[in-house]
């Protein structure tokens, strides 16, 4: 797809958070820092704030999305908040139905429910989470979507028991709207997947093995229009560092990358380092390779730079909405409910994006 598909200012910008936990800091912290990020999101006019669903990990406090939707949604006014995503293997398709119900019920028309296959934690967790019977395998992945769908949508959904009988179920009792649902993936499985349902889909760029392209091909070409979604719908996910200067920016940005390169080697993990122990770090020379290969597909830039990156990915993948995860860790004297220089990265693309007339949507 050429850069002519894309208008420049078409251009809308969301957020992917993790709930990063810093080192010092105790998971109330890392909430208040979090919420903090999503309500000046809010005001800067990002179309989307997505929290995403990781257990087990010292860095990461997002163990479960839909609380922290809810937290995130009735303390802000206008911003869109979902999960990006809930990994659905990992529960019963009904309990995310109900939740989302709920959700959109008390906040209509801003909730999304991205679900995904991966299981987000290692092999124990992801017993502990599934103890209650929740299956993985891909035909039921297939299947509990389906479900969700269609337990969302106001008129429910019929269910055929084994005796025959059929068995009216909806998530809430009298909704008036649905969440829109879209699917997230890392495969050319979950691309498909999406076509078929004529689903809003989401590759997971910001981690991706440089398949991003292919996988939206897929989705493009193959695209059944749906009920909910006449036309294929996607945006595009980003890591990102943004500050005065480049070297600031990756400086703010270097205590991520370490992470990520540690645990691609099998290392044990820990809270996210300050900017300070990130520089007094050795790593080995296969992590720095790690480190550099991560670091030329992430967006580590000044603000000018980082707009002119947004531009360039947004028409190579024919995208008009990219979702950034501000992935700057603090400083040692940063208080510890705050997040400045995540918050600042949101500010400083915003105005960038805005001054290159590609303007956030409202």
């Amino acid at each position: 797809m050429t850069s002519s598909t894309l208008s420049p200012s078409a251009l809308t910008l969301s957020v992917l958070d993790l709930i990063p936990v810093r080192t010092g800091q105790s998971s109330a912290n890392a909430f208040a820092a979090s919420l903090a990020v999503a309500q000046r999101a809010d005001e800067l006019g990002f179309e989307r704030y997505w929290i995403a669903e990781h257990h087990n990990m010292p860095s990461v406090a997002s163990t479960n999305p839909p609380v922290m939707v809810g937290i995130i949604a009735a303390q802000t006014k206008r911003i869109r908040v979902g999960s990006g995503g809930v990994m659905l293997p990992n529960h019963s398709p009904l309990v995310i139905a109900e939740q989302f119900g709920i959700l959109e019920a008390s906040f209509p028309g801003r909730i999304d429910v991205g679900l995904g296959r991966a299981p987000g934690s290692d092999p124990v967790i992801t017993a502990l989470l599934r103890s209650s019977g929740a299956v993985s395998d891909v035909d039921a992945f297939a299947r509990n979507i389906a479900d969700i769908e269609a337990l969302l949508d106001p008129e429910g959904a019929s269910f055929t028991l084994s005796s025959g009988r059929n068995y009216d179920v909806r998530a809430t009792p009298a909704a008036t709207s649905a969440p829109m649902v879209w699917l997230l993936g890392s495969s050319q499985y979950s691309a498909n997947l999406a076509a078929l349902r004529g689903m809003p889909y989401v590759f997971a760029n910001h981690f991706s093995q440089g398949n991003t392209s292919d996988a939206l091909d897929i989705y493009r070409n193959t695209f059944v229009p749906s009920e909910n979604l006449k036309a294929p719908r996607t945006l595009l996910t980003i890591n990102i560092s943004v500050a005065d200067t480049r070297e600031e920016a990756y400086a703010l940005a270097l205590p991520q990358l370490q992470q990520m390169a540690r645990m691609h080697t099998g290392q044990q993990l820990s809270a996210l380092s300050t900017v300070e122990e990130a520089a007094d770090t050795v790593m080995t020379p296969v992590q720095e390779d790690i480190m550099a290969g991560m670091a030329g597909k992430w967006i580590i830039d000044e603000p000018a730079g980082a707009a002119v990156r947004l531009r360039e990915m947004a028409a190579r993948y024919g995208v008009s909405e990219v979702m950034v995860s501000p992935v700057a860790s603090g400083h040692s004297h940063d208080a510890l409910s705050t997040t400045p220089d995540r918050i600042r990265a949101l500010e400083l693309v915003a105005a960038a994006v805005a001054a290159d007339s590609l303007v956030p949507s409202v």
